[in-house]
């Protein structure tokens, strides 16, 4: 089977591909560097040639709706096209938990944006909804240091390593399109404020942690259950212990 992983140079990308790879797949890693630009359009014939799957991972780091919105929408556009052309059988795209409850705001828009997108795109699809991965939670800490502390949420969070991501997005590859939304999940939830801490602790960084409700995620308000998945949910393997040993172990 061809797959073609657009965002396939990334953190999850490249472990896709890896597994797919590993698998006996045809598994294709596309990005820009390798001439291949899901907004301009750049190159998407000539990868999706003879392909079977297209896994979207595309990504930006923005979070304001003015990019995030045209970003994932001429993106997921583009791509489905090409995927019509090329007689793609199977379209999965990455998403969010919550973008469902939260709606078209920040970050959020944009995945809103880029379901709708899936949907209406003609193309068998996959919709995965991830939590937020561990790799992330440091971020989530700067983003609320103030003053030398950090301010977080106490609202639940149930966090999961990349490399779990990666191979239930390998799975979902290789599986029917469900033409629905999948979920997928750490196995431990807790509040946000507790995996920062855990994480801090591990890195020995002394700053301290202050739990505030009023600033949301990432500035975006939420509620106790906005970022935990509700219904059906995969459940990833790696406890957010086991993930700190392995990244100690190798220095990152």
């Amino acid at each position: 089977m061809k797959i073609v992983v657009i965002g396939g140079t990334g953190l999850i990308g490249k472990q896709v591909v890896e597994i797919l790879s590993s698998q006996g797949h045809e598994a294709k890693g596309a990005s820009p560097s390798t001439g291949v630009d899901s907004v301009t359009g750049q190159g998407l014939d000539e990868a999706m040639a003879g392909a079977d799957v297209v896994v979207d991972l595309t990504n930006t780091a923005e979070f304001d709706e003015k990019v995030v919105v045209p970003f994932f929408s001429t993106s997921s556009r583009n791509l489905l096209a090409a995927e019509k052309r090329a007689g793609v059988r199977h379209h999965v795209a990455l998403s969010v938990v919550g973008t469902d409850r939260i709606g078209a705001v920040g970050y959020f828009a944009g995945k809103t944006a880029q379901e709708k997108a899936v949907r209406e795109g003609g193309v068998p699809y996959t919709i995965l909804r991830a939590t937020q991965f561990f790799e992330f939670i440091p971020m989530i800490a700067d983003a609320g240091t103030r003053d030398g502390s950090v301010y977080v949420t106490s609202h639940l969070m149930q966090p999961l390593a990349a490399a779990d991501v990666a191979r239930i997005v390998a799975e979902a590859a290789v599986s029917p399109a469900i033409d629905g939304v999948l979920e997928m999940a750490g196995p431990e939830r807790a509040g946000l404020n507790e995996f920062v801490s855990r994480v801090l602790a591990a890195r020995n960084d002394s700053r301290p942690v202050v739990i505030d409700t009023e600033v949301g995620y990432f500035g975006i308000p939420i509620e106790e259950t906005s970022i935990v998945p509700v219904g059906e949910t995969r459940i990833g393997d790696i406890t957010l212990k086991e993930w700190l040993k392995l990244t100690s172990q190798h220095g990152l």
